[in-house]
C-alpha cells in the first residue's frame, strides 16, 4: 500500500458519539473524539422510574458531526483527503418509528417532543408486558416458533416488543409510522443521503438478533404470527425488508451534504452498520471460541463458531446465534447483562445522593459547589475498588444478585429485580461495592455455563470497553470467579476501530475483515490471571448466589 488510505469508525454509545481516524496500514490511531449527547446529558425524554429511555436522533446528528469533526481536526493536517470510508456501529436494539423517506418521527415538528417518534434505547424496558405476549405466541401449537433462533425467549429490549407496546400507546405514532428503523441502519441510510426507506439497507446483525429474522423462514417473523399479536401489525412486514446485509458490504457513498459538512469527498464509501458490540468484537481481533466481553453499562458478550460445528444445534437462552453477525461465514452469538456498570453506578450515586442534597439545601451559590460534587462522585469508585480489594472473599460476606435491570441472559428476564443479603450492622461500604462487584462476575459465569452446556467451547476471554480499562479490580474479581484468564484489549476504542476496520474492506483496502485484523488490530494491554485461593471460595459463593437467584425468581409474579 504506497498511498495514505484512512478510514473513519463511529461508534454510537448510550452516552456519547466517538470518532477515530485510523491509519488502514497498521492500525494506528490518528486521533480521537468524543462527543456527550446534549439533551440525554439532561435526562430529556426518559423515565428511569418507568423504565423509560429514549433519544431524540438531533442528538444523534449534532454529536456524530462534532465528533467527526473534531477528529479530523486533531490528526495531522490534510488528513481527511486520505480518508476512504467510514462505517458506523450503534447500541442496539434502538429503533425508531420513520416516514416514507425513512426520517424519524421526532424529526417532524408534531412529534419533536414525543418520546414515542424518538429512538427507543436498548436500555428501554417499557413493552415487558409485549415480550411475554410474543413468546407466548411463539410457542403456541402448530406454528413457528420464530424466537428459536434469539435463544426461545424474545425480550422488551428488542425490536417487534417496542414496535408493539409503541404503537398500541400512541395512536398518533401508529397512524404516522410508514415503518420502523434499526439505529445502525438509520445512521448509514442518512450519510448516503438515501431518502426512500425501502432503500435502507437493513444489518444482518441487528435483523438476526433482535428482529426473529431468519433465513430459514424466509426472513422476518410471517405476516400471519404478526396479525396474530396484534392487527395493528398487519403490512407492517412488507414496509420493512426481505433482505439484510453484513458489516462488510457498502451501504453507498457520502452525500454531497454531509460530505460538506464533514470536509469529505463523496468518494468516501459508508459501510453497512451494526451494533457496537459485534463490532467491538471484531476491535478486539476475536477469533472462533474467543468470548469477548464488552463492558460497560451493561455487558455484552459476543462468541464466533464455524457453520460445521453448530450445524443444526440451537443454543438456548442467549440474545441469538446468527449467519455473518460478526465475522461474515461464520456463527454470531450473542450474551450479556442488562446491568453492569450500572450496578456500581448505582451505588455511588446512592452514596453521593445526601451530601448533594446537603450541599444544594445549605450551600451558598458557590460556584466551586458543583465542581467539589462532581469531584467526589468520581472519587467514589475508586476509593471503594481500593478498600474492597483489601476484604478477602469469604462465605460469611454480603451476597448480591445482579439483577438491578432485570435478566438478559441466559433467559431474558426483564421482570427480575435485583437483591443484597447478609448485611449486618458491621457491613462496610467497600464490602456491599465488593458483593456488588461479586454479583456481576457471577452473572458473567451464569452466561459461560450456559454456553459450555450448550456444547459451545470457550477456549478464551477478552475484555473491551471502560470497565476491562479502567478496572483492575473488577477484572481480577471476574478471573477467579470465572476461573479463566482474561485479556484486555489495548484500544480504549474497541468499537470504534472495529467500525474502522469494516470500513477498510467496504472501500476495498482489505478483502476481508480476517486481512484486516491482521493489519490494524491493536493487541492486549494485560492479562489477569485467576487466584486459586480466590477462585476456590467463590465456587462456594457462586452456589449460594445460584440458589438466591432461584428465590427471587421463584418469587417473581410474571
Amino acid at each position: 500500500m504506497s498511498e495514505k488510505a484512512y478510514v473513519i469508525g463511529i461508534d454510537f454509545g448510550t452516552d456519547s458519539v466517538r470518532a477515530v481516524v485510523v491509519d488502514t496500514k497498521n492500525g494506528r490511531e490518528l486521533s480521537d473524539s468524543v462527543f456527550y449527547y446534549p439533551r440525554w446529558a439532561k435526562g430529556l425524554y426518559c423515565s428511569a422510574a418507568e423504565n423509560r429511555f429514549r433519544q431524540h436522533p438531533l442528538d444523534h446528528i449534532e454529536s456524530m458531526e462534532k465528533a467527526v469533526a473534531g477528529a479530523l481536526k486533531k490528526a495531522p493536517k490534510g488528513s481527511a483527503k486520505y480518508v476512504k470510508g467510514i462505517s458506523v456501529d450503534t447500541t442496539g436494539s434502538t429503533p425508531a418509528a420513520v416516514d416514507r423517506t425513512g426520517t424519524p418521527l421526532a424529526l417532524k415538528p408534531e412529534f419533536k417532543n414525543d418520546p414515542d417518534a424518538m429512538f427507543i434505547l436498548w436500555k428501554d424496558h417499557t413493552a415487558v408486558k409485549e415480550a411475554l405476549e410474543i413468546n407466548k405466541k411463539a410457542k403456541s401449537r402448530g406454528g413457528i416458533d420464530f424466537t428459536k433462533y434469539s435463544g426461545g425467549i424474545y425480550s422488551s429490549e428488542w425490536f417487534w416488543s417496542k414496535i408493539l407496546h409503541t404503537i398500541r400507546k400512541n395512536p398518533k405514532v401508529y397512524r404516522a409510522a410508514y415503518s420502523w428503523v434499526e439505529h445502525c441502519d438509520w445512521v448509514p441510510a442518512l450519510l448516503t443521503g438515501t431518502n426512500d426507506v425501502s432503500l435502507i439497507k437493513r444489518s444482518r446483525c441487528a435483523a438476526g438478533h433482535k428482529a426473529m429474522w431468519n433465513e430459514s423462514w424466509g426472513g422476518l417473523p410471517s405476516e400471519e404470527f404478526l396479525v396474530k399479536l396484534d392487527p395493528k401489525l398487519a403490512g407492517l412486514r412488507k414496509r420493512l425488508y426481505e433482505n439484510t446485509y453484513t458489516c462488510d458490504m457498502k451501504a453507498g457513498n457520502l452525500s454531497a451534504f454531509w460530505a460538506k459538512k464533514l470536509g469529505l469527498s463523496t468518494d468516501v464509501i459508508v459501510g453497512t452498520g451494526s451494533f457496537d458490540a459485534h463490532i467491538g468484537a471484531v476491535g478486539s481481533c476475536i477469533t472462533p471460541y474467543s468470548l469477548v466481553r464488552i463492558m460497560g453499562t451493561s455487558t455484552c458478550d459476543i462468541l464466533t463458531a464455524p457453520k460445521s460445528d453448530v450445524k443444526g444445534r440451537v443454543i438456548k437462552g442467549i440474545c441469538g446465534q446468527v449467519d455473518g453477525s460478526v465475522d461474515p461465514g461464520l456463527i454470531g452469538m450473542e450474551a450479556g447483562q442488562s446491568a453492569f456498570g450500572d450496578i456500581y453506578a448505582w451505588f455511588r450515586d446512592l452514596l453521593a445522593g445526601p451530601l448533594e442534597g446537603f450541599l444544594e439545601t445549605n450551600s451558598s451559590k458557590d460556584s466551586k459547589r458543583k465542581e467539589f460534587v462532581e469531584a467526589y462522585k468520581k472519587s467514589i469508585i475508586p476509593y471503594l475498588s481500593k478498600e474492597a480489594a483489601k476484604i478477602p472473599p469469604s462465605k460469611s460476606a454480603v451476597l448480591a444478585l445482579d439483577w438491578m435491570n432485570g435478566r438478559r441472559t441466559p433467559d431474558a428476564n426483564q421482570l427480575l429485580k435485583g437483591a443484597v443479603t447478609g448485611i449486618t450492622l458491621g457491613s462496610s461500604a467497600p464490602g456491599i461495592f465488593r458483593a456488588l462487584v461479586e454479583a456481576t462476575a457471577f452473572g458473567s459465569r451464569k452466561i459461560v455455563e450456559r454456553f459450555k452446556s450448550e456444547g459451545v467451547k470457550v477456549n478464551s476471554i477478552i475484555g473491551i470497553g471502560g470497565v476491562a480499562k479502567k478496572s483492575p479490580f473488577v477484572m481480577q474479581v471476574l478471573s477467579d470467579v470465572l476461573q479463566m484468564p482474561i485479556k484486555a484489549a489495548s484500544s480504549e476504542q474497541c468499537c470504534a476501530l472495529g467500525a474502522a476496520m469494516c470500513a477498510a474492506v467496504v472501500s476495498g483496502i482489505y478483502k476481508d475483515l480476517n486481512e484486516a485484523k491482521k493489519k490494524m488490530g491493536s493487541g492486549f494491554d494485560v492479562t489477569y490471571k485467576p487466584n486459586r485461593k480466590n477462585a476456590l471460595v467463590y465456587d462456594k459463593l457462586y452456589k449460594e448466589y445460584c440458589k438466591l437467584g432461584e428465590f427471587v425468581e421463584k418469587n417473581t409474579k410474571q
